[in-house]
């Protein structure tokens, strides 16, 4: 096993190393980004960039990252730590590894990397892909985790965690742990640690059967993709797009969307999908994550992006995107209190620019004071809120 390991990563560096410059690894300090971040030093001694991500989530995570810069230096690496902010959304899980790449992006440009390695094993792909059956994923998603997807390749996706463990006893490799990995509120552990035990008493080797899933689905994929990709570009012609299967044109969609930076589920791969088989009526727009995607005729385009200005919120107030179950009470209406949905509703404020609307929020009381579309509450003064432009204030 240990020669295994070796002999993925000195594999994976050869191809895409070339005679100068250098790659990264990122290395959390656990048993698979040790074992790897040593392999790939012993690999190419001096051209290695080991980069630790604080996400700043646990008590000592900054002791631990310094930990992994100080080992991976002493073994002739550059190391470098870049600490995140991790936002406070309802998916801790998700907004860590948002942060993680972004900074993971970034160190690849500051260094201007060959590629990024990361160490993720089979155990890590079969808990994703289970991980996905249970939030009803279609087939493109059962591919799970890719071996290389851009700069980031994952040289260890196709060994055991036992092929990492004895890399680490064999070389004396110190590893930190994870707090996170035993935090039974994220899905992972979850899924880790009560829901695979649970499969593995029903078939020994579930572990081997997701993984396998996975392959086939990348397999799948990858033949979908050839004949998706003439038609995955916007803006798209839906008279053309209608006439392919069903799994093409939602892989057309797919692949479109993602090229343009917006985000989907199941459901609006579905919309999205009647809308292109709908007769041609006009403009219809269908609000998507992150914007909309308009048909004007036969041809199916993301709307046209108008830049927003900046609100800056006073002393004392905070500014952030309104939530399902805001209330407030509106100047206009006198100081009646109502949902904002049910104002938006009512000023006919359309749907996409409801998906981004701002409010202020009084940090004392948690009282919006101003919503946008809306205006101000009762009470408060109409120039409450400043909009920054061209380096100077003016009020909103």
């Amino acid at each position: 096993m240990v020669r295994t390991l070796a002999d993925a990563v000195d594999t994976a560096i050869g191809q895409v190393l070339p005679a100068r410059g250098q790659i990264g690894v990122a290395c959390s300090g656990g048993a698979d980004s040790m074992a790897l971040a040593a392999a790939a030093i012993a690999a190419a001694p001096g051209r290695i960039v080991v980069v630790t991500i604080d996400h700043r989530l646990s008590a000592g995570s900054g002791e631990i990252a310094s930990g992994v810069a100080a080992w991976a230096t002493a073994r002739g690496a550059i190391a470098e730590i870049r600490a995140v902010e991790v936002a406070d959304t309802a998916s801790i899980e998700a907004a860590a590894r948002e942060a993680r790449y972004a900074a993971l992006d970034a160190a690849i440009a500051a260094h201007q990397l060959a590629a990024m390695l990361l160490g993720h094993t089979r155990r890590d792909q079969a808990e994703t892909v289970l991980m996905r059956i249970v939030r009803g994923t279609g087939p493109a998603g059962l591919a799970a985790i890719p071996a290389r997807r851009g700069p980031y390749l994952r040289p260890l996706l196709a060994l055991p965690r036992a092929a990492t463990e004895a890399y680490v006893a064999a070389h004396d490799l110190p590893t930190w742990p994870d707090p996170m990995n035993d935090d039974r509120d994220l899905a992972r552990v979850r899924v880790r640690e009560h829901l695979l035990p649970l499969l593995r008493a029903e078939n020994p080797a579930i572990d081997d059967a997701l993984v396998r899933l996975a392959a086939s689905s990348r397999e799948w994929l990858e033949a979908i993709d050839a004949l998706a990709d003439p038609f995955a570009g916007f803006p798209i012609r839906c008279d053309a797009l209608a006439g392919q299967p069903a799994a093409i044109r939602k892989r057309a969609l797919a692949r479109a969307l993602e090229r343009a930076e917006l985000g989907y589920d199941a459901v609006h791969l579905d919309a999205l999908d009647a809308l292109v088989r709908a007769p041609t009526r006009g403009e219809v727009a269908l609000d998507v994550i992150g914007g909309r995607v308009v048909r004007s005729y036969d041809n199916l385009a993301p709307a046209t992006d108008v830049t927003r200005e900046p609100l800056v919120a006073p002393a004392g107030y905070a500014m952030r995107a309104w939530q399902r179950g805001d209330r407030m009470r509106p100047a206009r209406l006198g100081g009646h209190s109502r949902k904002l949905s049910d104002l938006y509703g009512d000023a006919k404020v359309p749907r996409h620019a409801r998906a981004t609307a701002r409010v202020l929020v009084r940090l004392t009381d948690d009282a919006i004071v101003w919503a946008e579309h809306i205006g101000v509450a009762v009470g408060e003064p109409a120039d409450l809120v400043a909009v920054q432009t061209a380096g100077s204030f003016r009020t909103h």
